[in-house]
């Protein structure tokens, strides 16, 4: 077991109350190997980056794993905590979202199912690949000696195939479904903060928009071209029969504006663009209110972006939030 210093040693304790103390001294070697090992962190390499490749009881460190009663919940809140602490004590709290595929073998490894590469995928080319796919949510904040802002992942969730569901007579919960639960779970783990989440455009669902907005969290995502706007709702007229109005008059889509010659824009410069230095680009922001049939009413404050250089495709955003700018806040 390697010697660590005090300051690196008081980080790793800060997880010992979830464990027994006898559990505790083979997760803590998991913990730090994990750190240490490159490549898949395994429990194999993490016992070799140890000096304990010969350890003849190697089975209580899987026993961690697949046995010991311990909440990966509560660890996560210690984890985000840390985070916090280190990077953002004060301020608003940015947090990502994204789902991944983790390719896996095996026929007890059931909960596979056969998804869309986002990696190899394009608008024209659709790759499938099988394997089991992880949603995570992340501390979104920059790094100081790295010169962008990294994503810290602190809680991540299993979404199982559709398949796998209905094998076992379980409800199925789409991909926004685990999202909703991740986000207010760190909604109540962090009451008192302000709450932003950005995320991509498979995440721009009204159902979940709408249950963010109740919980007070701010959430900046892309929104579709030929998305219909509304104005907000007319006053209600006293005396007036029926059922209340959700939505007012249908406004332009963004596909619309985009193509209007007479839309103005905005220059506004973006430090830091996927690590190519600074770029200036044009923007165009208004508010409405974004509705489909059945659907809750969300009100959102759009924003186009363009690249006058036409190095990317036009490109727009929401936030739930009508006082924030999308574009400040993915910065």
């Amino acid at each position: 077991m390697p010697r660590l210093p005090a300051r690196f040693a008081a980080v790793i304790l800060c997880f010992a109350p979830l464990f027994r103390e006898r559990s505790w001294r083979h997760a803590e070697v998991l913990l730090i190997g994990a750190i240490l090992a490159p490549g898949r962190r395994t429990v194999t390499s993490i016992l070799r980056i140890t000096g304990l490749a010969r350890e003849r009881r190697f089975v209580n460190y899987h026993r961690i794993l697949n046995r010991a009663a311990w909440s990966g919940r509560v660890a996560a809140r210690v984890l985000l905590g840390l985070l916090l602490d280190a990077f953002a004590p004060h301020g608003p709290v940015v947090l990502g979202i994204d789902d991944t595929i983790e390719r896996r073998r095996g026929k007890r490894i059931r909960a596979k199912g056969i998804y869309r590469d986002p990696v190899r995928s394009s608008k024209g080319h659709f790759v499938k690949a099988s394997g089991l796919r992880w949603l995570a949510l992340m501390l979104l904040v920059p790094i100081p000696w790295t010169g962008r802002v990294w994503a810290l992942p602190f809680l991540t969730a299993l979404a199982p195939s559709e398949r796998y569901c209905r094998e076992r007579g379980r409800r199925h919960k789409r991909l926004t479904d685990w999202g909703r639960q991740l986000v207010l779970q760190a909604r109540r783990w962090l009451r008192g903060r302000p709450l932003i989440l950005v995320a991509d455009g498979g995440f721009a669902a009204l159902e979940l928009l709408a249950a963010l907005v109740r919980a007070g969290v701010t959430c900046v995502t892309r929104l579709r071209l030929d998305a219909a706007l509304h104005e907000p709702a007319p006053p209600r007229r006293p005396g007036t029969i029926g059922r209340p109005r959700t939505k007012g008059a249908r406004l332009p889509t963004p596909a619309a504006v985009l193509a209007d010659g007479q839309t103005p824009w905005r220059r506004v410069t973006v430090p830091g663009w996927y690590g190519e230095g600074d770029r200036a680009v044009e923007i165009h922001s208004g508010t409405a209110v974004w509705r489909h049939a059945g659907m809750p009413v969300v009100p959102i404050r759009w924003v186009l972006l363009r690249d006058p250089q036409r190095r990317f495709d036009p490109q727009a955003l929401l936030c739930t939030d009508l006082a924030q700018d999308p574009v400040q806040i993915v910065r």
